[in-house]
């Protein structure tokens, strides 16, 4: 399952009762709601550093969304905005996104349940708390009618190269919107995929459960999956993908110029070779983490501020590192 599956994520949008959507609010207002939020997680079990929007650099802030701490749409404004995370980056909680609060908890691997359960116990932590809008036949009111009902986004993160390769994930992909489901790209709606990875999501948070959602997530990764895992035993065996993944592996060795797109396909066709056994370098969860960390921001974030080609350059570099 893990050869699959990256990563985890349940994320809950919710409004404070009486207080206007953040589209309504007035700077003043909107940094109101996040005094608010910060008080509320004064004492909670879970420690939050806290981090004002429009006190970071553009990129700090495309390096969070690059680690899928905040989304796209929370960068394009910053008064009254502000991201609290917990020290190991497992749980952040976005304040005046599209909704008052966006909470959201990321596990490695496949673990719904386990992402849930957090996540609905730091949401009663919060509504005991702060109180939020709830109507009894609609559920939590949120300022999208397509969040309304349990406000709940779950998505696993696939890595789905054969599925891809073959072009068979856009056919599944066109069906899942029956199942309640949706399939997008790395980073979430309107992205496009990258490197054969995508996210799946419930589509449906109107008149069905919490549980009833992660469980019908659940069961539809399982069934996706087995299709990648049927589609990769027909492809290692032809000699021209094994070919693909071995010249992947020493390119990556041996560029000194890597852009972001190539490095994101190379590196998987080599996570396919290590998931199926055909090589033997980095873990997969290795590669994982190699693939956050060279994205653009995350490199000048640690490195510097640097022109396009300084950051190929580095690029290469920690790849062929990691390599040797």
């Amino acid at each position: 399952m893990s050869e699959a599956v990256v990563s985890t994520r349940v994320r809950l949008a919710r409004n404070l009762s009486e207080v206007p959507f953040p589209i309504r609010l007035s700077a003043d207002k909107a940094q109101e709601v996040v005094e608010k939020v910060a008080d509320a997680l004064k004492d909670c079990e879970i420690k939050f550093h806290r981090i004002d929007l429009d006190t970071v650099s553009d990129t700090m802030k495309v390096a969070l969304l690059e680690r899928h701490l905040i989304s796209p749409d929370f960068v394009r404004e910053e008064k009254g905005r502000a991201v609290f995370l917990s020290d190991d980056n497992t749980v952040s909680i976005m304040v005046n996104e599209e909704d008052h609060i966006r909470l959201q908890v990321i596990r490695d691997g496949f673990e719904p349940d386990e992402a849930y359960a957090l996540a609905d116990k730091l949401d009663n932590e919060l509504s005991r708390k702060l109180g939020f809008a709830f109507h009894e036949k609609l559920g939590y009111l949120t300022q999208c009618p397509t969040n309304l009902g349990t406000g709940m986004r779950a998505s696993v993160m696939l890595h789905l190269p054969a599925l891809d390769i073959t072009g068979a994930v856009h056919r599944i992909g066109a069906n899942l919107s029956k199942l309640g489901l949706t399939i997008r790209g790395l980073y979430g709606e309107s992205s496009k995929p990258v490197g054969a990875f995508f996210q799946l999501s419930n589509q449906v948070t109107l008149g069905i459960s919490e549980k009833a959602a992660i469980a019908n997530l659940k069961n539809i990764t399982t069934q996706l999956i087995a299709q990648e895992m049927k589609a990769r035993d027909n492809l290692l065996g032809k000699i021209e993908v094994e070919d693909r993944i071995a010249r992947a592996l020493g390119t990556l060795k041996s560029a000194l110029l890597m852009d972001h797109g190539e490095a994101m396909n190379l590196l998987s066709l080599v996570r396919l070779g290590v998931a199926s056994k055909k090589l033997s370098t980095l873990s997969t969860d290795s590669i994982d983490r190699l693939i956050v960390e060279i994205q653009p921001a995350s490199i000048m974030t640690k490195y510097g501020d640097m022109t396009p080609q300084e950051r190929d350059i580095k690029r290469a570099e920690i790849i062929r590192e990691r390599f040797q």
